[in-house]
């Protein structure tokens, strides 16, 4: 007993004394329960007084005393396991500051053992325990226990138990079946059939399609067992699903929910078939953890096949993902339109434009419709040039082409153009030809001269505009379908906006800053923005191709040059060609330049290492650079270098953890210099597993236990290195076939020891394969997941 406790104790019996009062605020009884001639339970029963609490059998060091059974066994009675107990409350303990499990108002333990001699009628006990309200604690207490056997009463040992054990390894059932799968077949000619795999996916839950990105989530394979006689015809295809962008794998990502086919047509020349076999992989997701790569038999029935059905057009509906997305654009798209106002080709107009309608008008009502209808004919111009471009494109060809590496080099080219234009360069500008012939058309007045006069704003503006329009088009391009309508309408209707109001209230128009200098300034901010994000889309053909040009330390550099020229900039200290003269800077540009400032320096640590979670969006991962640990840095500090590794182990990058894949070589570590085993399942394609490394082991007190206080043996369930000829294992779960992959092993091993199936999982234990507590999940919480490793560790060291 430490210190600590001697003292707490000392203080508790003088409490209890000092009190002068007898008080058993716990009450126990025991009765017995019969499973078999020779195995019973011996259950104690706890009543406890309102307000007080009663604690567990297991107590983190430096806790209260923990309840504790003694039972007198001689070579008459074997205990057959540890004491259960109810399942109780757990709790932050502000005083002993740590969790604490305990019981209110009544609590049950129960102790199974084995009867050799069957003339024993009674088995003696004793259990130690101590009871604390919210004021004060009662000193340890002993009560002798006496289970009486000739009154057991019979149970049936199939019903399940209120109590759960304390052995760490009982976990509870977690094997997951979160997609179900059936099969029908469906006759299409004489000969000619199709098969119908139906998913039936649980709710919250992801099926992938069959056809992602090398570097996402395991797609939706199948395989068919093909007779002689029967021949595919085309692919498996599938609904069209949702798809949205996945942070996590940096990539679009399709996939369904609730329910989904996929169809496979066969042509059957031989009439004696009557059933097809059939395979489908696939993994499944939902916001917390997902399932390894799972295997699942198909078996379709010629004889019970239906009319094929006709016209299946698998039409994609709007989903929320999607709504979200154009919602997202059009708010862009109205940003970009109100920031357009603001350049010199668009911000002298307003007040031109709005005195010659409220000029030429004879009323003021009339002004004002007259410059609505001037404003609406801007939004017709530019949503018409949105659905030009789905038309003349498609919406799926957009989407399609977005994804690929053409696309993202072609936009890096439009955006460095737009970017040196808007720097003052040179003019990007539609033909006078075309404006001199609209300003004509415009003189003819009534509707249509309104008309041809925003067109005619459309052409005049286009050096200012069309950099907004061009991004407006490529960040929509991203979203597919409407989107580029959608972000159109958002741009035309901040840009007609103005001109409606102040039509209406031309006094507004007193209260407009004066044009000048400050015109270029935002023309030119908006140009080193444009350049920087212009290397985004070239990261992104870079990351495809595999060319590792522009790695991440090398974007970040750029980046720090273009944002720190542009705080130089906008403190004065560079000047570019339509500039005026800078006598002094406003308090508005030196906080923007200070601003600058302040992000260009917060971007330097990125050049060794540092996550940048602000713009983690935009440079390449951190495993996708010339060192994971930064420039100049080969190990990050770490202690163990690359030449001193013991075998079959690696660094984990960008951790520098030492890890194994190999259970075996793991363990065997583990061992030899005395730590325990953290086994971390994972996957190549879990989304949560990268966000638990990402997010909670980069803290400092979580990573220094990693590194230093346990063996990492990292067990990739998807992982596809298949056995040598001859070496693959028998499966456990599935008899009579063979493991597939070392993944399936570390799956099934999974599956088997932990009664769970799903990713991430962690597991702490000793040198015996024995867990050192409860294992555990996603848990995106720190400090709850470093507490759950100083758990595990510490009992490790009581052993």
């Amino acid at each position: 007993m430490n210190i600590k406790k001697v003292l707490l104790l000392c203080l508790l019996v003088f409490a209890f004394n000092a009190n002068a009062q007898v008080f058993d605020p716990v009450k126990w009884e025991t009765k017995t329960e019969k499973i078999s001639e020779t195995e019973y339970n011996l259950i104690s029963i706890a009543t406890i007084e309102a307000g007080w609490h009663l604690y567990s059998q297991v107590v983190p060091e430096g806790g209260p005393i923990a309840t504790t059974f003694n039972y007198t066994t001689d070579s008459d009675i074997e205990l057959l396991s540890n004491t259960k107990e109810d399942d109780g409350h757990t709790v932050d303990d502000p005083v002993f500051d740590m969790k604490i499990k305990f019981f209110e108002n009544k609590a049950q333990f129960t102790q199974r053992i084995k009867v050799i001699n069957k003339e024993v009628s009674l088995v003696n006990g004793e259990v130690e325990f101590m009871v604390c309200d919210d004021e004060k604690c009662m000193p340890p207490n002993y009560i002798d226990l006496i289970f009486n056997l000739k009154k057991a009463k019979d149970v049936d040992v199939a019903v399940e138990e209120s109590t759960t054990t304390l052995d760490f390894n009982a976990t509870k059932p977690k094997i997951l079946e979160p997609v179900k799968w059936s099969t029908s077949v469906e006759k299409n000619e004489t000969n000619e059939f199709i098969l119908v795999a139906t998913a039936t996916i649980d709710k919250g839950w992801k099926l992938y399609a069959q056809n992602i990105e090398e570097g996402g989530p395991i797609p939706t394979s199948f395989n068919y067992t093909l007779k002689e006689g029967v021949d595919l015809v085309g692919t498996t295809i599938e609904e069209n699903g949702r798809e949205s962008m996945d942070k996590v794998f940096d990539m679009k990502i399709k996939y369904f929910k609730d329910k989904t086919e996929f169809r496979q047509k066969i042509k059957v020349s031989n009439t004696e078939i009557s059933s097809i076999s059939g395979e489908v992989g696939f993994m499944s997701c939902d916001d917390t953890q997902c399932t390894a790569p799972t295997y699942v038999d198909l078996e379709y029935d010629l004889t019970k096949s239906v009319a094929v059905k006709k016209n299946v057009d698998y039409i994609q509906s709007e989903t929320e993902e999607e709504r979200e997305g154009l919602w997202t654009i059009f708010i862009l798209g109205l940003g970009a339109g109100f920031i357009a106002l603001f350049t010199p080709c668009v911000f002298p107009l307003i007040p031109m434009t709005v005195s010659f309608f409220t000029k030429q008008s004879k009323t003021k009502s009339q002004g004002v419709k007259n410059a609505l209808i001037y404003g609406l004919c801007i939004i017709v111009i530019y949503v018409i040039l949105g659905t030009g471009v789905v038309a003349i494109f498609g919406a799926s060809a957009i989407n399609e082409f977005s994804t690929g590496v053409t696309f993202n080099l072609v936009f890096f080219v439009i955006l460095v153009i737009f970017a040196i234009s808007f720097l003052g360069a040179f003019e990007i500008m539609l033909p006078n030809s075309w404006a001199n012939k609209i300003d004509r058309k415009a003189d003819k007045g009534g509707y249509t001269g309104i008309f041809f006069m925003a067109l005619a704003l459309a052409i005049v503006s286009f050096s200012c505009t069309g950099p907004f329009v061009g991004n407006i088009i490529v960040l929509s391009a991203t979203t597919g379908g409407l989107a580029p309508m959608i972000g159109m309408l958002g741009f035309s209707l901040a840009l007609a906006l103005p001109f409606g109001l102040f039509a209406a209230f031309p006094g507004w128009l007193n209260s407009l800053p004066k044009s000048g200098g400050w015109l270029n300034t935002v023309k030119v901010v908006l140009g080193f923005l444009e350049l920087a994000f212009a290397f985004k889309f070239l990261s992104q053909a870079d990351l495809v191709l595999q060319l590792h040009f522009l790695e991440r330390e090398v974007f970040i550099a750029i980046w720090i040059a273009i944002f720190g020229t542009l705080a130089l900039y906008l403190f004065g200290k560079i000047q570019l060609p339509h500039d005026s003269p800078l006598k002094h800077i406003s308090v508005g540009r030196l906080m923007l330049g200070l601003l600058t400032l302040s992000f260009t320096v917060y971007m330097i640590p990125g050049l060794w290492g540092a996550p940048l979670n602000l713009i983690s969006a935009f440079p390449p991962p951190i495993d996708y650079s010339e060192s994971p640990y930064g420039v100049g840095n080969s190990k990050g500090g770490g202690t163990t270098s690359h030449s001193d590794l013991p075998e079959g182990a690696h660094l984990l990058a960008p951790h520098d953890i030492l890890a194994f894949n190999d259970y075996d070589e793991g363990l065997a570590y583990a061992k030899k210099i005395n730590k325990p085993v953290m086994l971390d399942f994972t996957g190549w394609a879990c989304v949560n597993c990268r966000k638990m490394e990402q997010n909670v082991w980069v803290k400092p007190e979580i990573l220094n236990k990693l590194k230093n206080d346990v063996v990492l043996i990292s067990l990739y369930v998807d992982e596809k290195i298949d056995f040598p000829e001859g070496e693959a294992p028998d499966s456990k779960l599935k008899p009579g076939k063979k493991l597939r992959n070392k993944g399936q092993k570390w799956s099934e091993m999974q599956t088997i020891k932990y009664k769970t199936n799903t990713q991430p999982f962690y597991v702490l234990m000793d040198h015996n394969e024995e867990n050192l507590n409860n294992p555990v999940a996603y848990t995106p919480d720190a400090k709850e997941y470093n507490e759950w490793l100083i758990e595990g560790i510490r009992n490790f060291k009581k052993h």
